[in-house]
Parts: structure tokens; sequence; C-alpha cells
């Protein structure tokens, strides 16, 4: 459960600060249903840019934002629809997209679901206490930006080998960045720095996405019910929802597959991972490039008793892919093959892990021989806007993209796509899984083992109780803005 328990004094603190600064909180309801936004927010959002550090732009923390850069408004949920020209399947695909977030990437609004309980219960001091954002990448960037739109001192943690244009962004944006050992894979060490700083200081509030019940929380409503708006819109009589894919990361996205599995309970949950690190697939570790996704250990915050499958992707194949996606000689080609100019235009909102995503997804819906009556949901969390400097390094490293290479890659890596490094979970292979958190949580990070089984014998009870806790949070955010008064 979430913790709510009030901190009087603290929270009137809170309440001052939000005044003096002109903060408005939205809801979980808002966020969803963005019709709930009051208009004169709506107004005032105009004049303000979509990565402005503004706290109006608490309130484009949504699906639903307008793909504009500034003074955008709503409209409807932010999808793209990859075609069977791309994928060689049957079976629908579509992904929800991340770009059009705040930092460009849908984990501010997990990063949100953390920050909003405790600032609205008093737990967390904004005006004496730093927020520490641990991540492998986009999730730190979210919360580095929600923490300045609420005036608040940030430390991002993320390992050094993320890609350049994060760095850039977070030295103009958090107070203070520290860079890990390793690549995305290597969350230990984050874990590590982390406990440093709980010795060594006494300013600073840990909002770990990898633990943290608001990520899961934010997902479960407010990314499941997108993805339910999207079916529901763009289906028609006989249509089957098929399933979600995610990767695990910090399993906050994957939360939504929960909201969905009981909205459509014959659909399944599809947990990606890079082949490279298959902590899933085979208890395995390693290093890999698909940035972001966090692996070597399993999220406390894992419902791995609902999961269905566990789908392996080489990075390979993906750095590969955001060339043919990317590089003219790589589009020239997909022109040539059916691909519309318009889809094109739009393949670049597909980032690293979007791509593997997209894999997964065409994965699974191979395994199980979908049709056209089908629908695979995935997540295209961030763009190639955060990855340029990747493509410069393909290109030294390999020479300049050629059609001869996307020929290749089109082929192989999309249409000639196959169903090895994939498992259907059985119950005893879901509780493998779920019993490798007691190595990092139990052992390592000092969580309870009762707790630990009660996520896996308490099931659905345990997850449900989380689930039901949206409505008072809301209330809690409403009372905070009526005495703010703005």
């Amino acid at each position: 459960m979430i913790d709510l328990k009030i901190d009087t004094k603290i929270l009137e603190s809170n309440i001052r600060l939000a005044r003096e600064r002109k903060v408005i909180l939205p809801t979980f309801e808002q966020m969803t249903n963005p019709e709930k936004i009051p208009s004169d927010i709506k107004t005032k959002l105009k004049d303000v840019g979509l990565w402005e550090v503004n706290p109006l732009n608490l309130f484009r923390t949504s699906w639903k934002n307008a793909p504009s850069e500034k003074g955008g408004q709503y409209a409807d949920v932010n999808f793209l629809e990859i075609p069977s020209e791309l994928t060689g399947v049957k079976a629908r695909v579509i992904g929800l997209v991340g770009k059009w977030f705040p930092t460009g990437a849908h984990k501010v609004g997990a990063s949100f679901g953390c920050l909003a309980p405790r600032l609205v219960t008093g737990q967390f001091d904004p005006s004496e206490d730093k927020a520490v954002w641990p991540s492998t990448g986009n999730y730190c960037r979210g919360g580095a930006y929600n923490s300045a739109l609420l005036g608040c001192d940030s430390i991002a943690i993320l390992p050094e080998d993320m890609s350049k244009e994060r760095f850039e962004w977070l030295s103009s944006i958090a107070g203070e960045v520290i860079a890990t050992p390793g690549c995305e894979s290597n969350v230990k060490e984050i874990y590590d720095k982390c406990w440093e700083l709980r010795k060594t200081r006494d300013d600073i509030m840990i909002f770990n996405q990898f633990e943290e019940f608001g990520n899961y929380l934010w997902h479960f409503h407010v990314t499941g019910r997108a993805i339910e708006e999207v079916f529901r819109n763009t289906s028609k009589e006989g249509d089957r929802f098929a399933g979600v894919v995610s990767s695990t990361g910090s399993a906050g996205t994957i939360a939504c597959g929960d909201y969905l599995k009981q909205k459509y309970p014959g659909s399944k949950i599809i947990a990606s991972e890079a082949l490279q690190c298959p902590t899933l697939l085979q208890n395995g570790f390693g290093g890999h490039r698909i940035e972001g996704i966090g692996d070597k250990h399993v999220p406390w915050i894992h419902n791995v008793r609902n999961t269905d499958f566990v789908v392996a992707i080489n990075d390979e194949f993906c750095m590969n892919l955001i060339r043919l996606f990317n590089e003219p000689a790589g589009q020239e080609y997909l022109a040539g093959v059916g691909v519309a100019d318009e889809m094109i235009k739009w393949l670049p909102l597909l980032g690293i892990s979007g791509v593997s995503n997209l894999l997964s997804a065409i994965k699974f819906a191979k395994y199980n021989e979908l049709s056209e009556q089908d629908t695979v949901f995935t997540i295209f969390t961030d763009s190639m806007d955060l990855y340029a400097s990747r493509l410069s390094e393909l290109n030294e490293e390999y020479g300049q993209y050629t059609r001869e290479n996307a020929i290749r890659d089109y082929h192989s890596h999309l249409q000639g796509t196959t169903t090895d490094n994939m498992l259907e979970l059985t119950y005893p292979e879901r509780k493998r899984i779920h019993n490798l958190k007691y190595f990092t949580w139990i052992e390592q990070q000092g969580k309870d083992v009762e707790e630990l089984n009660a996520q896996w014998y308490d099931y659905p009870d345990y997850w449900t109780s989380i689930q039901k806790q949206v409505g008072k949070i809301d209330e809690l955010i409403e009372k905070f803005n009526e005495k703010v008064g703005m």
C-alpha cells in the first residue's frame, strides 16, 4: 500500500510553498481525462512551451497532449499504428506515443505518481529536502523536471553509459547529476549510490521507481485507460484485445496490463527484455544497448503472477532498425516496399526501447498466430530526439547506412522476425521469476519477506488494494489545491 499518513506540520508548509509558487496539482482523473481540467488553466497553457519549466506543465502529464511544441491543448490519445508492411503480421500493432509529454517521455507521469502522494500528505518537504531520482534514464529526467516545476532541488542518478542527450539536458534542470558505473542493466550500482546517500546525507528523500507504487498506480490508471480508449475508438465489432507488450524496466508501464486484463480477461501481458541480459527468461545477466529498461533484477512493483509471456530482443536488431527508420537510405527503401510516406515520417517517434517493444509485439503476434481481428498494444516510450548521438556513433562505427543495409534489416529484423527467445509462462515459471525478488529486495534492500509472500499468496487482493488507492489520493490532491487557493 502507498503510505498516506498525514504530517500536518509539513503539509501546511507545502501548501504555503505551493501558494507562493502558484502551483496547482492535477488529479489522476484529470491526467486521464483532460476535459476535466479547469478552463483557465487550459487558456494559460496556450502560451507555455511543452518543455518549459512552468508549474502549469504539470497539467501536461497526459497521453492526450496535442502534438505541439508550444501552446498545445488536448486531443485524443497519442498513438501510432504500425502497418503490416512493416510488421509482417496480420494483427494490428498499436503503440502509445510518449514524445508529447514534457521531457519527451512518459516517465514524467510515473515520477509525478511517486511525488504527488508524498507532497499532499506532508511526507516530503520540498523546502528542506532534495528529491533523489534513481533511474536508468527517462524517470530521473521526469523527476528532475517535476522537481523544477515545484521549485525543489533534485538529484538525478543514472548510468554513465546513457545517451549524451540525457546528460546534457539533465545538467540544466537537476541540481545534481550522478553518473553510476555501467549501462542500463547496472541497476544495483544505482541502488548502492542511494544507500551511500542515505548514510551520508540527511537532506534527501529517495523516490525509487523500482519500488514506488505511485509508479505502478499512475500506469495502471492513466496508461491503462488510455489504451482502453484507443482500442474502443479504433476497433470494430468482433475485434479482440489480444494483449499489451512492455519492457519490464521499473515495472511501472507494464502495470497498465493489470488494468487491461481486468477489462479484457482473455488478453495477455507480455514482458520484454534484452536478449543480452535475459533476467526473466533465463535468470541471466549482461550489458546491452536498449536504453532505459533496467535489468539484472525483478522490480518490487512487478505483478509477476499476472504476467503471461517473456520475450527477449537482441539489441543489435534495435540498433539496426533505428538506422532503417531514420537514415535516408532506410527511409527510401521503406518507401520502395510500399510503406506510406506519412508512416515513414512518423517512424522517428520510436526510440530504441520503442523499437524493442515493437519487435516483442511482432513476436507475440507470430507465436499466437493472431489474425486481422486481433490488436496488440505497446508503448513507444520516447523518440529519436533523445538518441541522435547514437545514430552518429553507429555511422562512425559501421560506416554510412546503405540500401544494402536497409534490405538486410527490413527483411531480417521485421519481416523475418522469429519466435525464438520467448517463453509462455506457466505457474512454476511465474513463481521462479517472482522468487528472484528475494535476492534484490530482501537481502540487499531490506524489504519484508512477509510482504514478498503477500504479493504472491494474497493475489489478487494485494494488488487490487493498491489500485483502489487512487480515489483517496485524488481526494487529497483536491483538498491540497483548495487550501492553496489558486
